[in-house]
């Protein structure tokens, strides 16, 4: 299909829209991006698109949106299900695409939609302020039982496919996938919103491997440009990944 790539998304922050950037900056694809446009304007074209109907599919409930011609798909987790092969960023396994697809659900959960929840533990239609010391609670808990956890599955990870599929930085050992760019952001994303913590966890040398991957994935030559360029949107306190200095703990 000859038809450019275009990504719906929310202009201002990097958001669940990130991981679809970060594949097609990976593969060097050009596309057209709604958060080139200015804030207001690129809000009013998702809320367009949110009301407008389904094209063909069923009603969408919220962005990333992802258009290819007359194909209108949502949710990040499928539109990088459509977009691996074609990039050629799915694994050289037969059925590798599951497995990435299977990593990719799991670095969403637990590094995503869980730290998502660390500043909005009540309710997502109420304001931060209005659910302060819930959110410190529940950050606190993330930090000191969750956090843990969720590094030492991805370090587990990373120790096994070495040994199954050859010596690489990657969930795949050698083969870089789509699975490696969307832990990086949700890693990174991570250490914006809880510094301290992040530190402390690579400082005890138990997770080498998974920041060795978060270095790795940066150092990509077209991971690195993109990252250095005013595509990169800048963390903020809206989106997913924020920072409160009262959430931000040390592990006992």
């Amino acid at each position: 299909m000859t038809a450019p790539y275009e990504l719906i998304y929310y202009a201002g922050a990097p958001g669940r829209g990130e991981h679809v950037r970060l594949i097609l900056e990976e593969a060097g694809t050009p596309y057209q991006d709604t958060q080139s446009l200015p804030f207001e304007k690129s809000r009013e074209t998702v809320v367009t698109w949110l009301s407008g109907g389904g094209h063909g599919n069923p009603p969408y409930f919220a962005p990333p949106l992802f258009k290819h011609g007359d194909l209108v798909i949502s949710q990040t987790p499928n539109i990088l299900l459509y977009l691996g092969p074609k990039l050629g960023l799915a694994g050289d396994r037969e059925n590798d695409l599951y497995r990435v697809n299977a990593l990719v659900l799991t670095a969403l959960d637990g590094l995503s939609n869980e730290v998502h929840d660390t500043h909005h533990p009540i309710s997502t239609m109420l304001y931060y302020e209005d659910q302060r010391e819930e959110s410190k609670r529940r950050s606190k808990e993330f930090i000191q039982n969750r956090l843990p956890l969720i590094l030492s599955y991805w370090q587990k990870v990373l120790d096994a496919s070495s040994q199954e599929r050859g010596e690489g930085p990657w969930l795949l050992g050698k083969t870089f996938t789509y699975a490696d760019l969307v832990l990086f952001q949700c890693l990174d994303g991570t250490n914006y919103a809880f510094p301290k913590a992040m530190r402390q966890a690579r400082d005890s040398g138990k997770f080498d491997k998974v920041f060795g991957l978060w270095e790795a994935v940066r150092a990509r030559p077209n991971v690195s440009a993109y990252l250095s360029s005013d595509r990169r949107q800048k963390y903020t306190e809206w989106g997913v990944y924020r920072h409160y200095e009262n959430n931000d703990f040390t592990a006992e």
